[in-house]
C-alpha cells in the first residue's frame, strides 16, 4: 500500500499561504565588541509577506527604484536628463559671464 505525503504538502502551503496573507516580521540585532567596547551593531529586520500586503502597509518602495521597475527607470532617466539639460544651460551663462568679464578686465 502506497504512503501518500499529501496532507504535509497541504499543511505547507496553508502555512505559505497564512504567511503570505498576514505577513512575518523577524528582527535581530548583532553586536560585536572587544572588552565591553561595543565596535559595530548590525540591525536586521526582514518582513515577509506577499505583494498585496506589502503595499497595504505602505511598503512599496520597489515601486520607485530604478533597478527594479521599468516605470521608474524611465521617470529616474527623464529626471536625469532634465538636469543635465539645466546644468549645461547653467554652465554656458557662467562661460558666458567669465568671458563678459574677460573682456571688461582687457578693455580696461
Amino acid at each position: 500500500m502506497p504512503i501518500e505525503h499529501q496532507g504535509q504538502s497541504s499543511t505547507i502551503v496553508d502555512v505559505l499561504e497564512k504567511i503570505l496573507d498576514k505577513g512575518v516580521v523577524i528582527a535581530g540585532d548583532i553586536t560585536v565588541g572587544i572588552a565591553d567596547v561595543e565596535l559595530l551593531t548590525i540591525k536586521i529586520r526582514l518582513i515577509v509577506a506577499s505583494v498585496d500586503k506589502a503595499k497595504e502597509i505602505g511598503m512599496d518602495w520597489w515601486e520607485n527604484d530604478p533597478y527594479l521597475n521599468s516605470k521608474a527607470s524611465e521617470n529616474h532617466t527623464k529626471e536625469l536628463k532634465e538636469e543635465n539639460q539645466k546644468l549645461n544651460e547653467r554652465l554656458e551663462q557662467l562661460e558666458k559671464q567669465v568671458s563678459s568679464n574677460r573682456l571688461n578686465t582687457n578693455n580696461q
